[in-house]
Formats: C-alpha cells, sequence, structure tokens
C-alpha cells in the first residue's frame, strides 16, 4: 500500500517511525459529464480571472480570502514554519478506555505501519500495551494543512488510526429530535422487541453493495449491445403507515416466514401502561408526579386551602359539640338564674349534673349581695 505521509508517533521518550496508508477505499462508480447532443467530455478548466486564460496545475497556490475580498497568498514554506509540534509527529496525548469516543467523532481511517526494522520494538511495545490495557490513544497530528485529532487501537496485529472530529464540529441533536411529544405503549414495544429478535444478527463479510452490482450489470450489457433489464415491480401495499401496531405484526410474520420459522398464534391483547416519551419544550418535573391535565392543576394548587376548610369545619364541630354539653349542664345547674355565669366558669363545665350546693357556692362566689343572704337564710 501505497504511503501518504511519513512521520513518527511520539509515545513519552519513545519515538517510533511510522508510514500513513489509507485503511479504506472507495469501490463507487464514478460517471463523467458529457455533452448530450455529441457525448462529449465536459472538464472543468482552471482558468484565471485577471489573464482570462487557463494555467497549468504548477502555475497554482493557495490564498486566504479576507472579508473585505482581498486575497492573501500562503506557501507551503509558510505552512511548514508553523510552531506546531505535530507537523511530522503523531503526538499521544492520553490513554482512554475506548467507551469514551463518541462514533459521532469517527472520520476516515488508516494504518500506521512500521518505517523501518529499529521501528519494529518501539512499535510492538505499544500495540502490546494498548491491547493489555484495554484502552485507546488519543492523539494529535497535521495531514493536509491542517491539524486533526486521531485514536489509535489496535486491529489485529496493526495499529490503526482514526480521524476524529473535534467537539466544537459535532453539531447538538437537539434540533433532530421530534418536535411533538409522543407516548409509546408496551404493547408496542414488545412488537418491536419481537421483530428484532426475528431479523437477528448478522456477519458483517456478507454485506455488499447492491446498488454497485446492479450498475455494473447494467453497464456490461449496454457495452456488449444488449438491452437493459427492467427493475421488477414493486409490491403493492407500501404507502404511508396509517396503524403502527398493524406493520409492526405484519413485519414480524414477514420475517419469521424469510427465516422459515412459523408464525406463533396471536395472544389475547391486554391494556399495557403508557410510557411518555420526554420532549424537549415539555417542562421538566421538579419532586413527584404532577398532572399534565389544565383542569387538574388548580385541584392541585388548591388543596392547601381544602385542607384548612376541612381542618376548619372539624374544629367548629368540635366547638358546637361543646356548647351543647355546656348548655345542658347550665340547664340543670343554673336554677337560680345564674346560667350565663355559669357557662365561663371551667369548673360548672367539667361538673356536669353537679348538686345545686355546689352551683349555688359556686355563684356565690361572684356575688358576695347572695352569699350573705345565703348565711342569714341558715341561721
Amino acid at each position: 500500500m501505497r504511503s501518504i505521509w511519513n512521520g513518527a508517533i511520539s509515545f513519552g521518550l519513545v519515538s517510533i517511525p511510522i508510514k500513513l496508508v489509507n485503511a479504506t477505499e472507495s469501490h463507487s462508480i464514478s460517471f463523467r459529464q458529457i455533452h448530450l447532443e455529441d457525448g462529449g467530455r465536459i472538464r472543468y478548466r482552471k482558468f484565471c480571472e485577471l489573464e482570462e486564460k487557463e494555467v497549468a496545475s504548477t502555475e497554482i497556490g493557495k490564498g486566504y480570502e479576507a472579508a473585505d475580498g482581498a486575497i492573501i497568498p500562503i506557501t507551503e514554506e509558510d505552512l511548514a514554519s508553523l510552531p506546531i509540534p505535530s507537523a511530522r509527529t503523531i503526538e499521544i496525548v492520553a490513554f482512554v478506555p475506548a467507551e469514551r469516543i463518541d462514533p459521532l467523532q469517527m472520520d476516515a481511517a488508516y494504518y500506521l505501519s512500521a518505517n523501518g526494522v529499529p521501528a519494529a520494538k518501539p512499535y510492538t511495545l505499544l500495540r502490546e500495551a494498548l491491547k493489555r490495557n484495554k484502552k485507546v490513544a488519543i492523539a494529535k497530528f497535521a495531514l493536509r494543512g491542517r491539524e486533526r485529532l486521531g485514536m489509535l487501537r489496535v486491529v489485529d496485529d496493526v495499529i490503526a488510526m482514526h480521524g476524529l472530529l473535534w467537539p466544537d464540529e459535532v453539531r447538538a441533536p437537539e434540533e433532530a429530535a421530534p418536535e411533538t411529544q409522543v407516548t409509546v405503549r408496551e404493547a408496542e414495544l414488545d412488537l418491536a422487541d419481537a421483530l428484532m429478535d426475528t431479523l437477528g444478527e448478522v456477519d458483517m463479510e456478507s454485506l455488499h453493495d447492491d446498488y454497485r452490482s446492479a450498475v455494473e450489470e447494467m453497464i456490461e450489457a449496454k457495452a456488449s449491445g444488449e438491452g437493459v433489464v427492467e427493475a421488477p415491480a414493486a409490491p403493492e401495499g407500501g404507502g404511508k403507515v396509517i396503524d403502527l401496531m398493524a406493520a409492526l405484526k405484519s413485519s414480524v410474520k414477514a420475517a419469521k416466514e424469510a427465516r422459515g420459522e412459523a408464525a406463533a398464534p396471536e395472544r389475547e391483547a391486554k391494556a399495557s401502561p403508557v410510557t411518555p416519551l420526554k420532549s424537549r419544550t415539555a417542562p421538566k418535573e421538579v419532586g413527584g408526579k404532577k398532572s399534565t391535565s389544565t383542569k387538574a392543576k388548580p385541584a392541585a394548587s388548591g388543596s392547601g386551602t381544602a385542607r384548612k376548610t376541612t381542618a376548619g369545619k372539624s374544629a367548629a364541630s368540635s366547638r358546637t359539640a361543646a356548647a351543647d354539653k355546656a348548655s345542658t349542664s347550665k340547664a340543670s345547674t343554673s336554677r337560680a338564674g345564674t346560667s350565663s355565669k355559669a357557662s365561663t366558669s371551667k369548673a360548672s363545665g367539667s361538673k356536669a349534673g353537679a348538686s345545686k350546693a355546689g352551683a349555688k357556692k359556686t355563684t356565690a362566689k361572684k356575688s358576695p349581695a347572695k352569699k350573705t343572704a345565703s348565711r342569714r337564710r341558715a341561721s
């Protein structure tokens, strides 16, 4: 494999000379633009706007367009003189578990090949250290005029490097989430689980590009003068999905038939609890569960008032019962016309049904004139 970059891995004080080769390749079929009238090739020419003529690739350099439209020439010497330690070095900055890397950051993949016999020993040392610790190395390197982030991991007996996007190059996913709040029933989740189990796993090596194969066959047929085979008509029944449950059941049944499995008898549908999905626009709940009904909110907010009203009614009932007992006691103990004063005395209230003498003594304490009259009658 042809190397696209030569440099070294900086591993502490260890320097490992390496060559960078592409780990992937594209097998997509490319087409040329042609003139439909005569089949002539359509080419893009490199044209100078000032001289109004076509220029060769050797006369073309780099330039940065400023905000005012001015072009600032940038040479390869300018880029090579930048004070970047990763200009010709893959500088390892940390070792982290592989699960710490977000797959959204993954970019192009490369193989790091040991460059020469002296590089074999430190190369193997780094490879085995990554294997034993089950970690990946995070590194910085410069390639094609810019500094990049990379992840080094072990693939068989080779150290592979995945280019990583910088964290600020990954967009936030909130804008891609559904705008409306929806609910998913347990029965729907059960059918989705059944569909996933029925489809099962797949050998990644068995997957291939059907579209590319069809295009190659079509090109071969046209080159040999044969007619192009038309694609079979799409089966009827496609279109917008109306009933999600029906679509899930049909998918499970079709998947089982394709695998030669018998369809299980359909069980009686039962009510399942509804699982609400969080929405970006819905307010976050704090504390316990809250009702989402607009009518339930006033009741919830007025619960404290309702408790106070109930408590007030209970207290009023207690006071009324006590008043009834006091009035009964007053009726039995105030034949001398002292019912109003006896109601304010705790003694007369607690001793319901007391003797007339006790009532007279209690009343006499509050009226000196009546007490003197009682003594004269006794003598």
